[in-house]
């Protein structure tokens, strides 16, 4: 999949709890449509959403949780979460 470098993505949300696991939920029409192909492979496309599970070891590294806001981008091409809170 080629990906498209044109359109820069930088949007903050809520990591929320999804079957068990936290997660982030990005509406494909306000930048989830962007950033799909930059989360490949950790990030799957359903219902109008970009849902992005986060693993136990990187939620604890970052220091998020269910709750925590959290920016996520495509600035430096590649698929980016940082904690806002």
């Amino acid at each position: 999949m080629r990906l498209s470098r044109k359109k820069k993505v930088s949007i903050q949300g809520e990591v929320e709890t999804l079957d068990n696991e936290l997660c982030l939920r990005i509406p494909l029409n306000v930048g989830g449509q962007e950033l799909a192909p930059f989360a490949e492979g950790i990030g799957t496309v359903v219902d109008g959403e970009l849902r992005v599970f986060i693993p136990p070891w990187l939620a604890e590294k970052l220091e998020i949780g269910e709750g925590s806001t959290v920016g996520v981008d495509n600035l430096n091409g590649k698929f980016r979460i940082s904690p806002l809170d």
